[in-house]
């Protein structure tokens, strides 16, 4: 994948950047593994908003994505690899030998035309699926699963990778991209293979209209709004939060406030939390 900028003809276009889309093969889905999504843009059962900022943007079919990967020791070949409007990762359509189609996350470096396949005792080659356990140390795996059976559930974003640091008993430990070092079962299926589009991190939207497109209305900071729509507002110019920190605007503390349950039960299977940056560090917004 490449970066494609703009000349500075128009504002829009002087920050702006896209992928060049040159691993793309395959412009429209296939049929039978798509379907309708209705979006429920942020509101519940009710039609009342529970998540703000959310509404419109362009239409979409989702595309159906084998993530569990259960169709075991029978090949298929690479047909295609198509854009998914619905994730970051390019996806590759599989035909496999008995007929039936699949999309699967795309995997770096996995030409049109390339063989893969998942079982117990397959090739270790790139698009494979196999048990963590089959694995050999210092393998980048991604679609990792957490349950077995239950299909990949962590690493699918464009550009993640897993690491197989150790073995020991039922258990495989995994770096995963956020440096959280964490165990899970040997009987996990994962992808051999860091998720390709890596690139796209780097790409600049240039413009408010394309954060629209994605589905993702404009946002404002508590503190220029009044006291009665959230606590940090009010005050005359530019006034401090007033309170010991950030909260959001229903009171509840925010920004680095640790939310994760204290007796979860996988808890017990992290080795290593991740490393902690904060929000702001990385161009957060206040609350």
């Amino acid at each position: 994948m490449g970066i494609r900028n703009y000349r500075p003809y128009t504002p829009g276009t002087r920050e702006r950047s896209v992928s060049d889309f040159s691993e793309i093969t395959k412009t429209e889905p296939e049929k039978s593994l798509t379907y309708s999504v209705h979006r429920a843009k942020g509101r519940n059962n009710r039609g009342v908003i529970t998540t703000r900022h959310r509404g419109g943007g362009h239409k979409r079919l989702y595309r159906v994505i084998d993530f569990r990967r259960d169709k075991r020791n029978i090949p298929a070949k690479v047909a295609a690899i198509e854009y998914d409007p619905n994730r970051n990762a390019r996806i590759a359509l599989l035909f496999y030998q008995d007929g039936e189609k699949r999309y699967i996350l795309h995997p770096a470096n996995l030409p049109v035309g390339a063989t893969v396949i998942a079982g117990e005792d397959v090739p270790f080659e790139v698009g494979n699926a196999m048990p963590l356990g089959n694995m050999p140390l210092g393998t980048v795996v991604h679609n990792i699963e957490l349950y077995p059976g239950r299909g990949g559930q962590i690493v699918r974003a464009a550009g993640g990778g897993a690491q197989i640091m150790a073995k020991e008993g039922n258990f495989v430990t995994l770096r995963l991209p956020s440096t959280e070092v964490r165990m899970v079962r040997r009987e996990c299926y994962a992808t051999i293979g860091q998720v390709g589009n890596a690139d796209v991190r780097n790409i600049s939207l240039g413009k408010a209209g394309r954060t629209r497109h994605r589905g993702r209305r404009p946002e404002v900071r508590g503190s220029v709004m009044n006291p009665v729509d959230h606590p940090h507002g009010g005050g005359e110019g530019r006034a401090p939060i007033g309170r010991p920190g950030p909260v959001t605007p229903w009171g509840k503390p925010a920004l680095g406030t640790k939310t994760r349950k204290k007796k979860k039960a996988s808890n017990a299977l992290i080795v290593r939390r991740r490393r902690r940056t904060s929000k702001r560090g990385r161009g957060g917004r206040e609350a």
